[in-house]
């Protein structure tokens, strides 16, 4: 009797082991080579800011998930610690306001499939949304981020388009024009104003054509400092 009750116990113990060691989560490649090139989470600096990567789900222009395991966002250091400051400036003028980042730090290997995903478009316009593999997008340096703001329960705030809308009712340049001709709302056109001035603040560069994008640094500038991420 004792002989079996130690048998099962034996039992049940291996199978607590195997359980344990197939449920623990298996290195994402991408966030563990974004590591060892000195590239920081940016919630290990403010777990506040809300994270969810775009392209790792399937809504998003390719309608697939390219990322796979990555789900944490990286940036360089300095870049990291400038949406730290953002989220703070951000908390402080609305406490129930947050950083909602959908994509930061993008692997080059990436970079190459969103580009020819939107082969439909002659190179020229197709820049106006994706960087060119050639000239490379300062997402492949992990010095550009992609965001909106959320409300604390995690509501997005009414930019007036979703993430990557593909048109000039999403550029910052014409918001005006569309606020004269209601197509964009006098709400609307504030809260890309209010994403702008936190960011602004913190040290970041919007861009003409997308309300959600913002650079750390020039391209030539984080080619010059930094090595691309593969």
């Amino acid at each position: 009797m004792k002989h079996s009750i130690a048998l099962c116990l034996l039992h049940i113990l291996t199978i607590g082991i195997a359980f344990s060691q197939k449920s623990k989560p298996v290195p994402c490649d991408y966030e563990q080579k974004m590591t060892q090139q000195g590239l920081v989470n940016v919630k290990s600096l403010d777990p506040s800011i809300t994270v969810l990567l775009k392209y790792s789900t399937i809504d998003n222009f390719v309608k697939k998930d390219v990322y796979g395991c990555m789900t944490a966002c990286y940036l360089q250091k300095k870049p990291a610690q400038m949406l730290a400051r953002a989220n703070a400036i951000l908390k402080k003028k609305h406490p129930n306001y947050r950083l909602l980042v959908y994509d930061g730090g993008r692997p080059f290997a990436i970079q190459k499939i969103l580009w020819n995903s939107l082969s439909q478009y002659p190179p020229h316009q197709r820049e106006t949304y994706v960087a060119s593999p050639s000239q490379k997008s300062i997402h492949n340096y992990g010095c550009a981020v992609d965001l909106t703001i959320t409300t604390s329960k995690g509501v997005p705030l009414d930019m007036g388009t979703p993430f990557d809308f593909f048109g000039k009712l999403a550029y910052p340049s014409h918001e005006e024009h569309f606020l004269k001709n209601k197509q964009l709302t006098t709400q609307q056109v504030a809260n890309r104003r209010l994403l702008r001035s936190v960011m602004q603040q913190a040290g970041f560069m919007p861009i003409k054509y997308e309300w959600w994008h913002f650079n750390a640094l020039a391209r030539s500038d984080a080619k010059r400092i930094y090595t691309i991420i593969e």
